[in-house]
């Protein structure tokens, strides 16, 4: 059986591994008005974070249609026998319940829809895991084995500078928001039901690093074969000085830089930090 896998655009994998593993990518878009931009394709995350700081107002975000997602099924089809298709979590987005509904749509291939639960480079770690088994022939069952493995392991935790983008886009509680901005706390996030809610209420940025690092450093100690990833929202150089301070202590653990593109920058803001994990 040969096995294509897809994801959307929001797992943010960089353009290299997506053309040595062959995966399917469908976009989510930014709307800045009137205009809308397929994240990767019309708008780059630079320019993303250019245009925000112009912008009056935040942009909005929306999925991809069941039409996109039917049309890229039918052309796997061609080719392909079944794909696992995993999507950011369907606590924060419709694209999930999307993908699903147009694989009942379509002949000639078996669609397996993934809920990943998280987003950004935590979504991609389950597609590459995915596009590495499907590389080496095992079946749609045994990929989906593993990436329930992964689910029990996984660890993702992210902090914003400024907790109003994810109230008013509905992706945090607003009563939560409000404390935390009266507050000015920097609350440490994470995914629990598939949903963004605090983990941790923190009051400074330095503070809320240190914990999200003590807790995957908890987990390095104890000599885990771990997969890293450290996350930016257009501040490279935090990510990249978290890095360097755990592979020094760390170094060999596998750790990578990934960022935060336009759909989700819009709703965690610039400066968002996200630190992942999982054992291999």
């Amino acid at each position: 059986m040969k096995v294509a896998v897809m994801t959307d655009s929001t797992a943010y994998i960089s353009e290299t591994l997506i053309s040595q593993y062959d995966i399917n990518v469908v976009p989510l878009s930014v709307v800045f008005g009137d205009e809308s931009y397929r994240e990767g394709i019309d708008i780059t995350t630079e320019e993303f974070y250019r245009k925000v700081k112009e912008a009056e107002s935040l942009p909005k975000t929306s999925q991809p249609s069941i039409g996109t997602v039917t049309h890229t099924f039918e052309e796997l089809a061609k080719d392909y026998d079944a794909v696992i298709s995993i999507h950011l979590s369907s606590g924060i987005s419709g694209t999930y319940e999307a993908v699903a509904a147009a694989g009942e749509m379509v002949d000639g291939i078996d669609v397996y829809p993934y809920d990943s639960e998280l987003s950004a480079m935590a979504q991609g770690f389950y597609v590459l895991e995915a596009a590495e088994m499907a590389r080496n022939n095992k079946s749609p069952d045994e990929i989906i084995n593993r990436l329930n493995e992964i689910k029990k392991s996984i660890r993702a935790y992210f902090m914003v500078d400024d907790l109003r983008n994810l109230q008013r886009g509905g992706r945090l509680n607003g009563a939560q928001a409000l404390v935390g901005s009266l507050l000015q706390v920097k609350p440490v996030l994470h995914f629990v039901d598939k949903k963004i809610v605090p983990f941790e209420k923190i009051r400074t940025r330095k503070k809320a690093l240190n914990r999200i690092i003590g807790m995957l450093e908890e987990d390095a100690k104890q000599g885990k074969k771990l997969r890293v990833v450290f996350i930016h929202a257009n501040d490279e150089p935090s990510a990249l000085e978290l890095k360097e301070r755990f592979d020094s202590m760390y170094p060999n653990v596998e750790s990578s830089i990934s960022y935060f593109g336009p759909v989700i920058g819009t709703h965690l803001g610039e400066g968002a930090i996200g630190v992942c994990w999982y054992s291999k």
